[in-house]
Protein backbone atom coordinates (compact mmCIF):
# COMPACT_ATOMS: atom_id res chain seq x y z
CA UNK A 1 0.00 0.00 0.00
CA UNK A 2 1.30 3.46 -0.77
CA UNK A 3 1.26 6.41 1.62
CA UNK A 4 -1.18 8.40 -0.53
CA UNK A 5 -4.52 9.16 1.03
CA UNK A 6 -3.29 8.61 4.58
CA UNK A 7 -4.10 10.98 7.40
CA UNK A 8 -1.26 12.67 9.24
CA UNK A 9 -1.92 10.46 12.27
CA UNK A 10 -1.72 7.27 10.17
CA UNK A 11 1.48 8.47 8.52
CA UNK A 12 3.04 9.25 11.92
CA UNK A 13 2.17 5.81 13.39
CA UNK A 14 3.62 4.08 10.32
CA UNK A 15 6.80 6.17 10.51
CA UNK A 16 7.17 5.53 14.23
CA UNK A 17 6.33 1.80 14.48
CA UNK A 18 6.56 0.19 11.04
CA UNK A 19 10.13 0.56 9.82
CA UNK A 20 11.34 -2.53 8.00
CA UNK A 21 14.70 -2.93 6.31
CA UNK A 22 13.69 -3.53 2.69
CA UNK A 23 16.21 -4.97 0.24
CA UNK A 24 15.95 -5.52 -3.52
CA UNK A 25 14.63 -9.08 -3.13
CA UNK A 26 11.98 -8.04 -0.56
CA UNK A 27 8.34 -7.16 -0.73
CA UNK A 28 6.98 -4.85 1.96
CA UNK A 29 3.64 -3.21 2.62
CA UNK A 30 1.18 -2.18 5.33
CA UNK A 31 -2.57 -2.38 5.80
CA UNK A 32 -4.86 -0.33 8.02
CA UNK A 33 -8.17 -1.43 9.54
CA UNK A 34 -10.54 0.77 11.54
CA UNK A 35 -12.49 -1.29 14.08
CA UNK A 36 -15.63 -0.22 15.94
CA UNK A 37 -14.43 -1.58 19.26
CA UNK A 38 -12.35 -0.05 22.06
CA UNK A 39 -8.61 -0.59 22.09
CA UNK A 40 -8.63 -2.82 25.19
CA UNK A 41 -10.80 -5.40 23.41
CA UNK A 42 -8.80 -5.35 20.18
CA UNK A 43 -5.45 -5.47 21.98
CA UNK A 44 -6.64 -8.37 24.16
CA UNK A 45 -6.89 -10.43 20.95
CA UNK A 46 -3.82 -9.13 19.10
CA UNK A 47 -1.43 -9.53 22.06
CA UNK A 48 -2.20 -13.25 22.43
CA UNK A 49 0.82 -14.54 20.53
CA UNK A 50 -0.09 -17.91 22.04
CA UNK A 51 -3.64 -17.91 20.63
CA UNK A 52 -3.69 -16.40 17.11
CA UNK A 53 -6.57 -18.71 16.19
CA UNK A 54 -8.88 -16.47 18.27
CA UNK A 55 -9.07 -14.20 15.23
CA UNK A 56 -6.84 -15.58 12.46
CA UNK A 57 -9.12 -17.80 10.35
CA UNK A 58 -6.30 -19.80 8.71
CA UNK A 59 -4.80 -20.98 12.02
CA UNK A 60 -6.17 -24.27 13.33
CA UNK A 61 -3.81 -24.78 16.27
CA UNK A 62 -0.96 -23.05 18.08
CA UNK A 63 1.49 -24.39 20.66
CA UNK A 64 3.91 -22.10 22.54
CA UNK A 65 6.88 -23.43 24.46
CA UNK A 66 7.45 -21.78 27.85
CA UNK A 67 6.32 -18.35 28.99
CA UNK A 68 4.97 -15.66 26.71
CA UNK A 69 8.02 -13.38 26.37
CA UNK A 70 10.36 -11.91 23.77
CA UNK A 71 12.01 -14.82 21.98
CA UNK A 72 9.10 -17.23 22.62
CA UNK A 73 8.46 -19.65 19.77
CA UNK A 74 5.08 -20.79 18.53
CA UNK A 75 4.29 -23.72 16.26
CA UNK A 76 1.25 -22.86 14.16
CA UNK A 77 -0.82 -25.39 12.22
CA UNK A 78 -2.40 -23.88 9.12
CA UNK A 79 -5.84 -24.91 7.87
CA UNK A 80 -6.04 -26.67 4.53
CA UNK A 81 -6.47 -24.56 1.42
CA UNK A 82 -3.22 -22.63 1.83
CA UNK A 83 0.14 -23.66 0.40
CA UNK A 84 1.43 -24.60 3.88
CA UNK A 85 0.61 -26.81 6.87
CA UNK A 86 2.96 -25.46 9.57
CA UNK A 87 4.80 -22.29 10.55
CA UNK A 88 7.35 -21.66 13.30
CA UNK A 89 7.28 -18.08 14.56
CA UNK A 90 9.28 -16.09 17.11
CA UNK A 91 7.92 -13.22 19.21
CA UNK A 92 10.15 -10.20 18.57
CA UNK A 93 8.25 -7.48 20.49
CA UNK A 94 5.27 -7.36 22.82
CA UNK A 95 4.68 -3.85 24.18
CA UNK A 96 1.51 -3.56 26.29
CA UNK A 97 1.96 0.19 26.80
CA UNK A 98 2.39 1.17 23.13
CA UNK A 99 0.20 -1.75 21.93
CA UNK A 100 2.73 -3.22 19.49
CA UNK A 101 3.38 -6.86 18.63
CA UNK A 102 6.05 -8.02 16.23
CA UNK A 103 6.94 -11.53 15.13
CA UNK A 104 9.22 -13.26 12.65
CA UNK A 105 8.67 -16.53 10.80
CA UNK A 106 11.73 -18.72 11.29
CA UNK A 107 10.56 -22.01 9.77
CA UNK A 108 7.75 -24.07 8.31
CA UNK A 109 6.70 -25.73 5.08
CA UNK A 110 5.85 -22.58 3.15
CA UNK A 111 7.56 -20.02 0.92
CA UNK A 112 7.46 -17.03 3.29
CA UNK A 113 11.18 -16.71 3.98
CA UNK A 114 12.48 -13.96 6.27
CA UNK A 115 8.92 -12.81 6.96
CA UNK A 116 8.62 -10.18 9.66
CA UNK A 117 5.40 -8.49 10.77
CA UNK A 118 4.57 -5.59 13.08
CA UNK A 119 1.05 -4.90 14.34
CA UNK A 120 0.28 -1.67 16.15
CA UNK A 121 -3.06 -0.81 17.75
CA UNK A 122 -4.18 2.80 18.33
CA UNK A 123 -7.26 4.36 19.97
CA UNK A 124 -9.57 6.50 17.89
CA UNK A 125 -13.18 7.66 17.90
CA UNK A 126 -15.53 6.12 15.34
CA UNK A 127 -19.09 7.47 15.11
CA UNK A 128 -18.78 8.99 18.58
CA UNK A 129 -17.68 5.75 20.23
CA UNK A 130 -14.33 4.27 21.23
CA UNK A 131 -12.70 2.64 18.23
CA UNK A 132 -9.35 1.25 17.24
CA UNK A 133 -7.04 1.69 14.28
CA UNK A 134 -4.93 -1.38 13.57
CA UNK A 135 -1.87 -1.13 11.32
CA UNK A 136 -0.09 -4.26 10.18
CA UNK A 137 3.10 -4.09 8.16
CA UNK A 138 5.39 -6.77 6.83
CA UNK A 139 8.53 -7.51 4.89
CA UNK A 140 9.29 -10.84 3.22
CA UNK A 141 11.66 -12.31 0.64
CA UNK A 142 10.20 -12.61 -2.86
CA UNK A 143 10.31 -16.34 -3.63
CA UNK A 144 12.13 -17.45 -6.75
CA UNK A 145 9.65 -17.67 -9.62
CA UNK A 146 7.40 -14.93 -8.20
CA UNK A 147 7.34 -11.16 -8.64
CA UNK A 148 7.21 -8.54 -5.89
CA UNK A 149 3.64 -7.71 -6.92
CA UNK A 150 2.53 -11.36 -6.71
CA UNK A 151 4.17 -11.79 -3.30
CA UNK A 152 2.70 -8.59 -1.88
CA UNK A 153 -0.75 -9.42 -3.27
CA UNK A 154 -0.70 -12.87 -1.61
CA UNK A 155 0.50 -11.62 1.80
CA UNK A 156 -1.83 -8.60 1.76
CA UNK A 157 -4.79 -10.91 1.01
CA UNK A 158 -3.94 -13.06 4.05
CA UNK A 159 -3.55 -10.00 6.28
CA UNK A 160 -6.81 -8.50 5.00
CA UNK A 161 -8.62 -11.72 5.97
CA UNK A 162 -6.99 -11.64 9.41
CA UNK A 163 -7.86 -7.96 9.96
CA UNK A 164 -11.47 -8.47 8.82
CA UNK A 165 -11.79 -11.39 11.23
CA UNK A 166 -10.17 -9.31 14.01
CA UNK A 167 -12.76 -6.58 13.37
CA UNK A 168 -15.65 -9.08 13.37
CA UNK A 169 -14.57 -10.72 16.64
CA UNK A 170 -13.75 -7.39 18.34
CA UNK A 171 -16.99 -5.72 17.27
CA UNK A 172 -18.99 -8.72 18.50
CA UNK A 173 -17.23 -8.43 21.89
CA UNK A 174 -17.86 -4.65 21.93
CA UNK A 175 -21.60 -5.16 21.48
CA UNK A 176 -21.58 -7.54 24.46
CA UNK A 177 -19.45 -5.00 26.40
CA UNK A 178 -21.92 -2.16 25.68
CA UNK A 179 -19.24 0.52 25.37
CA UNK A 180 -20.51 4.01 26.24
CA UNK A 181 -20.41 6.85 23.67
CA UNK A 182 -17.64 9.40 24.07
CA UNK A 183 -18.83 12.91 24.93
CA UNK A 184 -16.74 15.16 22.70
CA UNK A 185 -18.03 18.41 24.20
Amino acid sequence: MSGRGLSGVEREYIRKHHNHEVKDNHCSSFLIKHIKAPIHLVWSLVRRFDQPQKYKPFVSRCVVQGNLEIGSLREVDVKSGLPATTSTERLELLDDEEHILSFRIIGGDHRLRNYSSTISVHPEVIEGRPGTMVIESFVVDVPEGNTKDETCYFVEALIQCNLKSLADVSERLAVQDRTEPIDLI
